[in-house]
């Protein structure tokens, strides 16, 4: 536990969280562009209202400022192995349903789920360096897939919104945990920049 604590430790964890802030950067932008190709091709409306999808845990949360870092990293963690799975179910209904026809959204929606693993990942190795590893990933199988195609349309549609909120709450959570000494889980200060 000592070792955690350490000034190479400490420096580890903050090149581990700065890049991670940009990692997180990247995707959400990434997301948005995504999200709006989304939207086109599938002919949806932008402002359509779609219910929280089911395993993927909010990134609103009340009383951010409450929680310790390694439970920040862990429900990171959970959500993105969530969409990581969410999102290999949602390239391979896009491959179905269009085939080749769609080529270009197949690609955003792989480029997108390998940065969601490779975050996943990095968000693995902080929990190593915070003397935690990280939980093993229990095979809960497959989401389930909505019925019809138009709840799937909705259903990724969900799924993106969300990852682009999980995106800004992971860099926000990623700054915190950046922060020297053993304050690491205090509330945030407004003046703090990555």
């Amino acid at each position: 536990m000592a070792g955690a604590d350490s000034p190479s430790a400490a420096l580890r964890r903050r090149d581990l969280c700065a890049r991670g802030i940009r990692l997180a950067g990247k995707m959400r932008s990434d997301v948005v562009d995504l999200l709006d190709t989304y939207v086109e091709r599938q002919g949806l409306d932008a402002s359509a209202s779609v219910a929280a999808v089911e395993g993927v845990p909010p990134a609103a949360v009340e009383r951010w400022d409450e929680q310790t870092g390694t439970q920040r990293l862990l429900e990171n963690l959970a959500a993105y192995r969530a969409f990581r799975a969410l999102l290999a179910q949602m390239l391979e209904e896009q491959q179905e349903q269009l085939g080749e026809a769609d080529a270009a959204l197949g690609r955003a929606l792989a480029a997108v789920l390998l940065q969601v693993s490779a975050f996943a990942y990095h968000l693995e190795e902080l929990l190593r360096l915070e003397s935690r590893g990280p939980p093993s990933e229990e095979g809960d199988g497959p989401p389930p897939r909505p019925q019809g195609l138009f709840e799937q349309k909705l259903r990724g549609l969900g799924v993106l919104r969300e990852l682009a909120q999980w995106a800004v709450r992971s860099a926000r959570d990623l700054r915190q945990l950046a922060k020297p000494g053993p304050g690491a889980g205090s509330a945030p200060s407004p003046a703090e920049s990555p």
